[in-house]
């Protein structure tokens, strides 16, 4: 087999990881968005549904490192232009505009002058915002870039070790300061580096996938054995996913990485459908976690995640959910790169670019 096509094959284990990622982030938005996780706590119990709804959310940060992963893996190699900044840009507006304009010509959600110059605004913050965080990193790819073909592989892997020293094992002794923007360049540099200097226990399909699978365990224990502590000792709910409640935290940064390296090697053979499913991936996070306002509406107000929670369907609500939100994103997603996307940047191409 050649090279070329074995590059295909990776590409699509990795972009069914891309997609698998995506299912994880929506699955905890499902939870934490919901007022469920709260829900859990106010009862003061862990029945067979909290446990559950717990683990279902568990991914949410380590989805993010996985995402930014990919990132790093792919576009260490190549270079990022003005149109390339372009689409990402119009892509995050269009969802913006059009989600704004829905929600106050139905009369769901009123705008103060205020709110609406803040939608306007490209970013909310460079601490949380993830689309808005995104987008001023892949300004700083450029320089990455810069950076990590000017160093050697020794240089690489102290600058690594030195970041996760200092965000990530730091970080379970001494509050440390924290945001995207910078972590996000800090999971540049380590999927980078697995591309630009590949070993042969990189390609190791059942070393990584045993380390995955330890990782994931790992995720869930902490989770399962933290909530218990934290109901007995009435203590707050951000300590239940202590070691993956952000993106930084051991076992969250631990299993992107695993995950990430088993998906690599998984050679499923070049699938068109799972490539343009993939390339949707960010389309569903721009639409689902739109707002605030489109939390409400979609996990409150039109699933009532909450009402379902003690029932025995919370299951099937759950994941029929997750998925039904996945679909209908995708395919809003589609038509927005077929009927505008693709049109504008045709012409872009013919005009701007001639």
């Amino acid at each position: 087999m050649g090279e070329l096509a074995q590059k295909k094959q990776r590409d699509s284990g990795i972009e069914l990881f891309r997609i698998i990622t995506m299912l994880v982030i929506v699955a905890h938005h499902y939870v934490v968005n919901s007022g469920v996780s709260t829900a859990i706590f106010d009862s003061g119990t862990l029945s067979a549904n909290h446990i559950f709804l717990m683990l279902f959310g568990w991914g949410g940060k380590t989805g993010i490192n996985c995402f930014v992963l990919i990132t790093g893996y792919f576009v260490c190699k190549s270079n990022i232009t003005l149109k390339k900044f372009l689409k990402l840009l119009l892509w995050m507006y269009f969802y913006k505009i059009i989600f704004t304009a829905i929600f106050a010509f139905s009369g769901y959600h009123s705008y103060t002058i205020k709110m609406l110059i803040k939608i306007a605004l490209p970013i909310a913050s460079v601490s949380k915002d993830f689309g808005g965080c995104y987008l001023v990193f892949y300004l700083f790819i450029p320089f990455l870039n810069i950076l990590i073909r000017s160093i050697n592989q020794k240089q690489h892997i102290l600058l690594g070790i030195l970041c996760i020293a200092v965000y990530t094992v730091f970080a379970l002794v001494i509050p440390v300061t924290f945001n995207y923007v910078t972590w996000f360049s800090v999971i540049y540099v380590i999927g980078s580096y697995l591309r630009l200097y590949p070993q042969d226990w990189f390609d190791s399909k059942k070393l990584w996938g045993a380390l995955a699978i330890i990782s994931v365990l790992l995720s869930w224990a902490s989770v399962v054995g933290l909530a218990y502590i934290t109901l007995k000792w009435k203590g707050e709910i951000k300590y239940v996913y202590y070691f993956v409640n952000d993106s930084n935290m051991p076992l969250a940064l631990i299993t992107a990485v695993c995950t990430f390296m088993y998906f690599k090697n998984l050679n499923i053979g070049y699938h068109k459908f799972i490539n343009v499913v993939a390339a949707s991936a960010f389309g569903v996070l721009l639409i689902h976690a739109n707002s605030d306002t489109m939390r409400q509406w979609l996990w409150r107000d039109t699933l009532n995640n909450v009402g379902f929670m003690e029932t025995q369907w919370v299951y099937i609500h759950a994941f029929g959910s997750v998925i039904g939100i996945y679909i209908v994103c995708t395919v809003i997603d589609l038509a927005r790169f077929n009927l505008l996307e693709k049109p504008f940047f045709k012409w872009y191409d013919r005009k701007v670019l001639k």
